[in-house]
This record gives structure tokens, sequence and C-alpha cells, in this order.
């Protein structure tokens, strides 16, 4: 699928995706036309499925941060798909993943401060429809956030 020349490119690219073309192909030892045709093959199928900013949500004023662990009550045969429309709707809930096993999903809320975090936990962590169990993990430090491949 990928060869030497498109990892060598996407290794360049993830480091510096604001490069101007003719120096990220200078960087990749190509032509910058053969570095456009291969981004754009490699958009195509989905191995660069964009770009975007990264913010930092303490520099605009949200001081903390928790991780949800979430059961479900299973027995409500649409329980996923109405608690993922319900959290969606929070602005505050950054991140929802799934798992298999003890724990159905893991949502990551933001929020001001903890008077902010209690009122967002009574007002819509509380209302999702189809919750068991809630485990709350308050976020401390992040060691390693990277979204860099070993390439």
């Amino acid at each position: 699928m990928l060869d030497d020349t498109d990892r060598r490119l996407l290794r360049h690219y993830q480091h510096a995706p604001d490069l101007p073309p003719a120096e990220l192909a200078e960087r990749a030892g190509v032509t910058p036309a053969t570095c456009a045709r291969r981004l754009q093959r490699m958009r195509t199928a989905g191995v660069i499925r964009g770009n975007h900013a990264v913010i930092d949500w303490r520099a605009l004023g949200y001081e903390v941060e928790v991780s949800l662990r979430i059961t479900l009550d299973k027995a409500q045969p649409n329980a996923f798909d109405e608690l993922h429309a319900a959290a969606r709707a929070v602005p505050e809930i950054v991140e929802i993943q799934t798992f298999l096993g003890r724990v159905d999903l893991r949502l990551s809320v933001i929020a001001r401060d903890m008077a902010h975090y209690q009122q967002l936990y009574r007002d819509h962590i509380l209302t999702l429809p189809h919750v068991a169990d809630i485990e709350a993990l308050m976020h401390v430090a992040r060691i390693k956030s990277d979204e860099l491949l070993p390439l």
C-alpha cells in the first residue's frame, strides 16, 4: 500500500504539516509534483484524514479535565446510540470512546473550574440516558500526548 517514499513524505508531513509544498518535497527528496500527487493519493485513500489546529484548553480558561468511565444499562436495545447522541450535544464533552469489557464508554470532559464541572455533572452527565454506573477520574497531568506515528 505505502512505499518508502510515501512513508518518508508522511514522516516529514506529520512533523510539519504547514510546510510549503516545495519545502516538504525537498525534505522528502522528491519533486514538488510527486509530493503533491502522493499526498493527494493518500488523502483520497484516507491515510491522511486532515489537518487541524491543536488548541490549548487551559489557555482558554478550562482548568479541569475529567475522564468518565461509563457502564451502560444494556437492557435497552438503543442504549449506545441514545447515549452517543446525548453526549455529542454537550460541548464540554470533547472525546467519546467505546470499549468492549466492563466499561462501555469513556468521556473526556473539560470545565473552567470545579464549580463548572459540578454543574456539568449534575445538569448534563447525570441526565445522560441508560447510564448504569459512572467512575470519574480527575486528570492530573498529561505525560505524553502524541499523534505522531513511528514511520
